[in-house]
């Protein structure tokens, strides 16, 4: 591996800007990443662009090895200004240099080292921060048949690769009443915020622990000395496997109002279907048996709540391994960093997993 070139790669990268949200920086962005892939590929992509948002997609032969990350970051345009690219100590900084523009240098770097790439197909989506709206199909499409997804996305703390994520739903709860004078007749309306707060109740007492049932943002009322004719809540949902996703949207679903005069109206639902330790399981053994002929330390696994798009590939039944990408910390935050001493060796057991599944 050519450290210096990794470096210049993941540069590159940083400093074209991808807000998500901003199309035309996600599509400038695209042909960064597009170019950078020629160079290390030898091949063009086909540029995908669905309702303005731009996609990338490398296809060799049959595929049966799907590599899967995205483009896109959280940081609007302008963030470069306070958080511009840099390395010192072996620490890169900069605009989703970690979540996960390191991770797709170390995909175009491990596939170089490849004799062949007959078998393999790359992915680059341009929305997962969004939650996939336009790219899903191509994942679900591009999952469909593959003998394992790798999904760069940056690493747990410490390296350690994730080997299974929650799957998430997301509800909205409106609870319509009747608007009257608070001081006058309160009693002639019915109150949507005190049938709201029955409501938020019964969902807390869906969560176990494992599950996570989260009410967040909060609305409702017109003025102080008004009964609300109108609340809402929205709802985090966070479960380890699919039974239990499904089991959470039925009791959401079955939820009724307790207070006379007011309805409830439950919009949402499952989002992304869990990646569970199932789907990762042989495909981690490998990992930690290429991890040793390699000399590296062991690897670790572990199990986390946020989602990403491997989510989607293990949902259609693709085995897939997950935080394969970079090393360091601070996703969406002002001390996101890539520790680049560790691009090397990731990049390293990236092209063995790829050879061992594609031999």
């Amino acid at each position: 591996m050519n450290f210096g070139l990794m470096l210049q790669d993941l540069e590159e990268l940083v400093v074209c800007e991808s807000f998500s949200a901003d199309h035309q920086a996600v599509a400038r962005s695209a042909d960064v990443v597009a170019g950078q892939g020629f160079r290390r590929l030898g091949a063009h992509p086909e540029t995908i662009v669905i309702d303005g948002v731009s996609h990338l997609r490398w296809t060799f032969g049959t595929p049966r090895v799907l590599l899967l990350g995205h483009h896109d970051t959280v940081w609007p345009i302008g963030s470069l200004r306070e958080h511009p690219w840099s390395v010192a100590d072996g620490v890169a900084r900069g605009p989703g240099v970690f979540d996960m523009k390191a991770g797709l240098v170390q995909i175009f770097h491990a596939l170089a080292a490849l004799p062949s790439l007959d078998g393999v197909c790359v992915l680059v989506t341009g929305d997962e921060e969004l939650g996939a709206p336009t790219s899903r199909a191509l994942i679900e499409g591009a999952a469909r048949g593959c003998a394992a997804a790798f999904v760069t996305e940056a690493s747990a703390d410490g390296g350690a690769l994730k080997t299974a994520r929650k799957g998430m739903s997301a509800y909205q709860i409106t609870v319509h009443g009747r608007a009257a004078h608070a001081g006058l007749e309160p009693q002639a309306g019915a109150n949507a915020a005190v049938e709201l707060a029955h409501q938020i109740i019964a969902l807390g007492a869906m969560g176990d622990g494992a599950t996570t049932v989260t009410p967040t943002v909060l609305s409702g009322g017109t003025t102080t000395n008004t009964v609300p004719a109108l609340a809402s809540v929205s709802v985090d949902v966070r479960v380890p496997t699919s039974e239990r996703q499904k089991l959470v949207d039925e009791q959401v679903r079955a939820l009724t109002s307790r207070l006379a005069g007011t309805r409830l109206l439950v919009s949402g639902g499952p989002n992304r279907p869990p990646l569970e330790a199932a789907s990762s399981a042989r495909l981690f053994e490998l990992a930690c048996r290429i991890a040793e002929d390699l000399g590296m330390p062991p690897l670790r696994g572990v199990a986390v709540g946020g989602v990403s798009d491997g989510n989607l590939t293990a949902g259609v039944g693709c085995p897939t391994l997950d935080g394969l990408g970079a090393v360091g910390g601070g996703a969406h935050a002002a001390h996101e960093h890539t520790l680049v001493t560790e691009m090397p060796g990731r990049t390293r057991l990236l092209t063995e997993l790829v050879r061992a599944v594609l031999g």
